[in-house]
């Protein structure tokens, strides 16, 4: 793995002259909210709003991994690091990084790999691998961006499979900007690896491939001399994730893109007030938020369980949250939450519902 240097350093500096991204989250109301009076909580509060496309193209840019160009009118504009929420035909909502180019207002492109259930699929894979061909309409809701890419003299990458998507905008960003790079890609095999090509043409021997049937497990340990200048940014399976932040400098943490959510259950049981309903319930340690709202308020709509989508977002009068969505700002959890995955960090709380 080359090193970096000085000089190296200093030329980045000197050339990357773009403008840090920033989230753009936007307010419009979706969906009906819960069936109380005068709701003020619920979906729609932070969401994107819906819009239609078209599969226009299918690759397969890998084994086990469809690409899907998804073409339609007024497309936001997006930068890397960015997501969009798919709505499956079955109605499931699953998120998937824009890998496209932000240039092009007609088309996003994503792509996804197919992840068996025994090796922990949920069935959004297969139904996108099954279902969305060429011609196939489909709604998307974003983009949204809680992986952005920011100024930096010089980056380090870290790849596992899939979880290039994200990445290969950013790789395309700082390699037009000029500044300093390196990426390590790694994966079961090089067959496996979507976007191969175009990445080693991209970074030539900047680039470093590991594949776990020809060389095993990446070895990590050069992050510890990672220049402060340097952002490291990692996205892929969750083991991969924890490496690169086991491996980083003393006082240091990489950006991580993560595609899992985090558990909704552990920790103690817990009060919650459902204010406007006049009622409480216990929330156990082994059962979600929404699961024991769900009881009281059978209508509540939800979507996704990951703390992705949006739809089971409430309003917090009291008490402290502990936050394990991927989706609301540092500014929207001040005074919500999503209801599916996020949890009291206390003994009690009290919701607008």
């Amino acid at each position: 793995m080359p090193r970096f240097t000085t000089v190296a350093l200093a030329a980045g500096a000197a050339l990357l002259a773009r403008r840090a991204v920033r989230r753009r989250m936007s307010t419009a109301p979706l969906w009906p909210m819960p069936a109380l009076d005068e709701p003020v909580s619920g979906y729609g509060r932070g969401s994107t709003v819906p819009r239609k496309v078209l599969v226009a193209a299918r690759t397969t840019p890998a084994e086990g991994v469809v690409e899907l160009r998804l073409e339609g009118r007024g497309l936001p504009a997006w930068q890397p690091g960015a997501h969009v929420d798919l709505v499956l035909p079955s109605g499931l909502v699953r998120q998937y990084s824009l890998c496209g180019d932000p240039a092009d207002p007609t088309a996003y492109t994503v792509a996804t790999r197919l992840i068996e259930e025994e090796r922990g699929g949920r069935g959004g894979s297969r139904e996108v691998h099954e279902q969305l061909h060429a011609g196939a309409e489909i709604e998307i809701r974003g983009p949204r961006n809680r992986f952005p890419l920011v100024e930096a003299p010089a980056y380090v990458f870290v790849a596992g499979g899939i979880g290039i998507t994200p990445v290969l905008p950013m790789l395309r960003a700082v390699e037009a900007a000029g500044a300093d790079w390196r990426l390590v890609y790694c994966g079961r095999s090089r067959a496996t690896l979507p976007y191969l090509a175009e990445v080693e043409a991209l970074g030539g021997d900047r680039v470093t491939v590991v594949a776990e049937d020809e060389s095993g497990r990446p070895d990590l340990d050069f992050l510890a001399d990672t220049p402060a200048e340097a952002l490291v940014y990692c996205c892929g399976p969750d083991g991969l994730m924890d490496a690169v932040a086991a491996a980083m400098p003393e006082g240091r943490a990489p950006r991580l893109e993560r595609f899992s959510a985090a558990a909704t259950t552990g920790g103690t049981a817990f009060a919650l007030e459902l204010r406007r309903s006049g009622r409480t319930v216990t929330v156990a340690a082994d059962q979600s938020v929404l699961a024991a709202v769900r009881e009281e308020v059978p209508g509540l709509m939800y979507s996704c369980r990951q703390g992705f989508c949006g739809t089971c977002r409430q309003r917090v009068l009291e008490g402290e949250v502990d936050h394990r969505d991927e989706l609301l700002t540092d500014a929207e959890r001040e005074d919500s939450m999503l209801i599916c995955v996020s949890r009291c960090a206390g003994e009690r709380l009290v919701l607008d519902l």
